[in-house]
C-alpha cells in the first residue's frame, strides 16, 4: 500500500514537514513539524503547525505518530504543540540519547537535564517496524 505524503514547506528555515496517511479519514503521522521562530524578535509562533492542523482536520485524519527524524539544528519542533492539538505519540530514534549527551555538554544544559530520551513517548530501535494505521513503516 502506498502512502499519501503531504509536504509543508517552511520558507524561513527551508525545511519540510510532512503528513503521511493512507486516505482521508485514516490514521496518519506528522514528520519533522516546524515551530516558527523569529530570531530578530526572539519569538516563536505556530503558523506552520496551524497549517498542518488545518490539513489534518480537513482530511479527518487521526494522528498516531509525531515523528522526529533527528535532533534539529535547522528549526524548532512543534511536536508538543501538535500533540496537544491532535494527539499522537512523539517518537525519535533511540540514538537521541547520545545526541542529548553532546548537547548537554556543548550547550552547558542544566545538571538535571535527562539524557535518557524521556522527553519522547517512544524511542525507535534501528529497523523497528511500526504501523501508521494500515501503513507499515521501518525506523532507520
Amino acid at each position: 500500500m502506498s502512502p499519501n505524503v503531504q509536504p509543508f514547506f517552511d520558507l524561513q528555515t527551508g525545511t519540510l514537514t510532512y503528513v503521511v496517511y493512507e486516505r482521508a479519514g485514516s490514521a496518519a503521522a506528522i514528520v519533522d513539524p516546524v515551530l516558527d521562530y523569529d530570531p530578530k524578535a526572539a519569538r516563536t509562533s505556530t503558523a506552520s503547525a496551524d497549517a498542518v492542523i488545518a490539513f489534518v482536520r480537513a482530511e479527518r485524519l487521526q494522528i498516531e505518530w509525531i515523528l522526529e527524524t533527528h535532533a534539529h539544528a535547522d528549526h524548532l519542533s512543534a511536536a508538543p504543540y501538535l500533540k496537544r492539538a491532535l494527539g499522537g505519540r512523539i517518537a525519535i530514534g533511540e540514538s537521541i540519547r547520545r545526541v542529548q549527551g553532546e548537547f548537554k555538554r556543548l550547550f552547558d544544559l542544566e545538571a538535571d537535564f535527562a539524557l535518557d530520551g524521556s522527553q519522547f513517548d517512544h524511542l525507535f530501535a534501528d529497523g523497528e517496524r511500526f504501523a501508521i494505521g494500515a501503513l507499515e513503516a521501518d525506523a532507520l
